[in-house]
């Protein structure tokens, strides 16, 4: 459409449209790599790193003479705090742009509380002692919850930025079969990060020698419960990966003229890597740098599902006409 059918627009009110959408892309970004980095405090033991302080690092703004496991966990809560700034400025551009869009509104407000939540979840868990060499069935549980509480923060991201670049709000009672689908994938995807983190937490905590010796464990009734949980996560992550290609297919079909075949091919290498991540995961004993990698795989699987169904549920709603 031209820009002479809208007598009041010009470049300048472009702008404002085109800067939201950096600065969501962004956060998202942002958030992905605090992900990764409270993987890499939890991987290395450095969850006390400042004691059970919290938000003060032993005590102190800024320690002195600090360890290197004080050094990772206030890196961690300084990106933790840089990402809480950069959801609080989405936020409010959000409620500042125009014209006015209730969808886009929702779902920064939605990312605001759970930035929160996450902030909440992570003193939690120092406040309460749940870190280091904790093996406690509190900790795991809090991990779990965690995991979850994250990615529903991505996915809230994720909604806002295709918001923003353009993308139509979700109509989630207009496909029903899609949209049950895209639920069904997204609760066992989180159901399959939550045990992953439980899963990683174990591997953490009781690390194996040989895959004989972490077979054995997995399967002896006298190994820790962390250890034997360790099981669950391959099969959910497997069923999960599964759902998601089922879902990037029959999108495909339900919805030709929506579904981008690139997005579908997006999906189906990511669950292909992050399966792979898996195998190479547990055969080498879960390397820190592998966890990591395995987290990232795990979030990009996560987002690109997410925003599929952004694209898949978006049309129907803007037959309804626009939502302000």
């Amino acid at each position: 459409m031209s820009r002479r059918a809208f007598p009041g627009r010009s470049r300048r009110y472009d702008r404002p449209v085109t800067r939201l959408a950096k600065l969501a892309w962004g956060v998202l970004a942002l958030n992905v790599g605090v992900v990764v980095w409270g993987a890499f405090v939890r991987a290395t033991g450095s969850g006390a790193g400042c004691g059970d302080h919290w938000p003060l690092c032993n005590g102190e703004i800024v320690p002195h003479s600090p360890r290197v496991e004080t050094l990772i966990e206030l890196a961690h809560r300084l990106s933790s705090g840089l990402a809480l700034v950069g959801v609080a400025a989405l936020v409010v551009a959000a409620y500042r742009h125009r014209p006015a869009s209730r969808p886009l509104r929702r779902a920064a407000a939605a990312a605001g509380v759970l930035i929160l939540s996450e902030a909440l979840v992570g003193a939690g868990l120092v406040l309460f002692r749940l870190v280091a060499d904790n093996e406690s069935m509190a900790r795991a549980l809090f991990m779990g919850a965690h995991l979850v509480n994250t990615f529903l923060l991505l996915g809230a991201l994720a909604i806002v930025a295709h918001l923003a670049s353009g993308g139509r709000p979700l109509a989630l009672g207009a496909r029903p079969a899609l949209t049950t689908l895209w639920l069904v994938v997204l609760g066992a995807l989180a159901l399959a990060g939550a045990s992953g983190a439980v899963a990683a937490l174990g591997d953490t905590l009781h690390p194996s020698r040989t895959i004989a010796e972490a077979l054995a464990e997995d399967l002896s009734p006298a190994s820790h419960l962390l250890i034997r949980l360790r099981l669950l996560h391959p099969v959910l992550a497997a069923s999960a990966g599964i759902l998601a290609v089922v879902l990037a297919r029959f999108g495909l079909r339900a919805s030709p003229e929506t579904a981008d075949p690139r997005h579908v091919l997006a999906i189906e290498l990511l669950v292909t890597a992050q399966v792979a991540a898996g195998l190479v995961n547990v055969m080498l004993l879960a390397p820190v740098w592998l966890q990591l990698v395995h987290l990232t795989l795990a979030d990009a699987v996560w987002i690109a599902v997410v925003l599929y169904g952004g694209r898949l549920l978006g049309p129907a709603a803007a037959a309804e006409g626009p939502r302000r």
